[in-house]
């Protein structure tokens, strides 16, 4: 972000033959964890590039059980800006935290974007540009990922290498959470029951016409990302397991070769001993083998334990989160105006 990024609108915007007219309002959805000083430049910046989109602007920040003063600085800039906060009662994650902001979004169409400042404002403008030519969800690409480790890059192209492969959703390895949805995506997104959520796989599973927008990431405003390679790893497996059920599949497969491997070995120990008075040694090979098959029926055990525990969940229905406090906002310009009338 920066003042860099408040340059001139997008001129496309105006004079071009589109299919819809600007939103009457846009929700920008922010789930934030610490932020508490990345928002009092993310806030104004954001607000002030959006407010020539639409009539009026609702910024809706999603606290996920901060431990600094997120809260508290939101709440402050509210008697300035148009902002909801939603605070929750602990840390769900950044993907309950994605669904609990569409849940309460109540713009015609919800930016998503981080709190921290590295999704340039100026795409947004290319993201409504797109939604007006008819496209119903814009997401942003990102044009490189020299800023990860080399182990983050590859670990991500086998995933959704394999993802694509093996799911019937196609998620663009480079799309995040920076994005643009119409409120009938959104009301589609609301609609899906489960409690166990990848959102980048459930967006691509709506459906509706998508637009991909290349981007640079900015540098962060201030602070250290607190995404672990560990919740990277459990995104991933949520990722496979919502939307595949290959990995169960796949056991009936190694399992009816093993079978036939074993009944091939069984017929060949059978007649050289038969005809040729091959003494086998027992012990090595039945060493090996129950090794082998052993780590073969732990190893699908705990993928269909997986699956189960999914299940479980599911069945219990809890609730997705729990709402400390909710905090709806109201349009500052209208009250301006209100009070310049006075």
């Amino acid at each position: 972000m920066g003042d860099k990024n408040m340059s001139a609108p997008n001129a496309p915007l105006t004079g071009s033959k589109n299919l819809r007219d600007l939103p009457n309002m846009i929700t920008c959805l922010l789930p934030a964890y610490n932020e508490a000083e990345n928002l009092p430049q993310v806030i104004p910046e954001t607000y002030n590039y959006l407010k020539q989109f639409c009539n009026e602007v609702e910024i809706l920040i999603v606290d996920d059980g901060s431990q600094d003063n997120t809260v508290a600085v939101a709440q402050e800039l509210s008697q300035s800006y148009p902002i909801s906060i939603v605070k929750f009662s602990r840390n769900f994650g950044k993907e309950i935290a994605l669904s609990a902001g569409l849940d309460n979004a109540r713009g015609d169409v919800v930016i998503i974007m981080d709190s921290d400042g590295q999704h340039p404002l100026p795409v947004i403008g290319d993201f409504i540009k797109h939604w007006r030519d008819g496209y119903d969800m814009v997401y942003g690409v990102r044009a490189n990922r020299d800023d990860e480790s080399f182990a983050k890059r590859a670990f991500t192209k086998v995933y959704y290498g394999l993802l694509k492969r093996i799911s019937d959703v196609e998620i663009h390895p480079d799309a995040g959470d920076f994005r643009l949805l119409g409120r009938n995506v959104v009301d589609a997104l609301i609609s899906l029951p489960e409690r166990t959520r990848m959102m980048k796989g459930l967006y691509a599973w709506v459906g509706f016409k998508s637009k991909a927008v290349s981007f640079e990431v900015v540098e962060r405003l201030s602070g250290a990302s607190t995404f672990r390679f560990r919740d990277l790893t459990s995104l991933a497996i949520t990722g496979l397991t919502s939307f595949s059920s290959i990995p169960l599949k796949i056991w009936m497969v190694i399992g009816a070769i093993i079978s036939a491997m074993s009944f091939g070995y069984g017929m060949l120990v059978l007649l050289r001993t038969l005809f040729f008075g091959t003494d086998v040694p027992g012990w090595p090979s039945l060493i090996v083998s129950i090794f082998f098959l052993g780590g073969i029926q732990l190893l699908s055990i705990g993928i269909m334990g997986d699956y189960l525990a999914r299940v479980f969940s599911e069945v219990k229905r809890r609730p997705l989160y729990i709402i400390e406090e909710y905090q709806k906002s109201e349009d500052k310009r209208e009250s301006d105006s209100e009070d310049e009338k006075a």
